[in-house]
């Protein structure tokens, strides 16, 4: 069974509130799951001590047992200390291709051309 330690969301609409469980991978977000872990409210200021509570000790326990974290939860357990911090591919989706930067440079040799004249 491939388990994953994960967040379920909870909450109204517009309001979210996570816990933060470990599941069977094939479940549901909001499904059926083995532990709940702790909580997670993003509604809550970054620095204030109830936006995340974990009960570490399950958690160490479940990652023993060979359950893997989704990327945003083993984010919050390299804040806690528990994983050591994974270096992530700097995706530059935003930047422009290189078509777009060769039409920017054919518009600025213009722009140019026109100021010069």
């Amino acid at each position: 069974m491939a388990t994953k330690i994960r967040l379920a969301r909870g909450g109204s609409k517009k309001r979210p509130h996570y816990a933060i469980v470990a599941s069977d991978s094939r479940m549901p977000r909001d499904g059926r799951f083995l532990e709940k872990l702790g909580t997670y409210n993003p509604l809550l200021a970054k620095d204030s001590e109830d936006r995340i509570k974990m009960d570490l000790e399950r958690v160490k326990h479940w990652l023993d047992q060979g359950a893997q974290p989704t990327d945003r939860v083993a984010r919050f357990l390299e804040a806690a200390g528990v994983r050591e911090k994974a270096t992530r591919a700097n995706m530059k989706k935003a930047q422009p291709g290189k078509k777009a930067l060769d039409r920017a440079a054919e518009k600025a040799a213009k722009t140019e051309e026109a100021a010069a004249e």
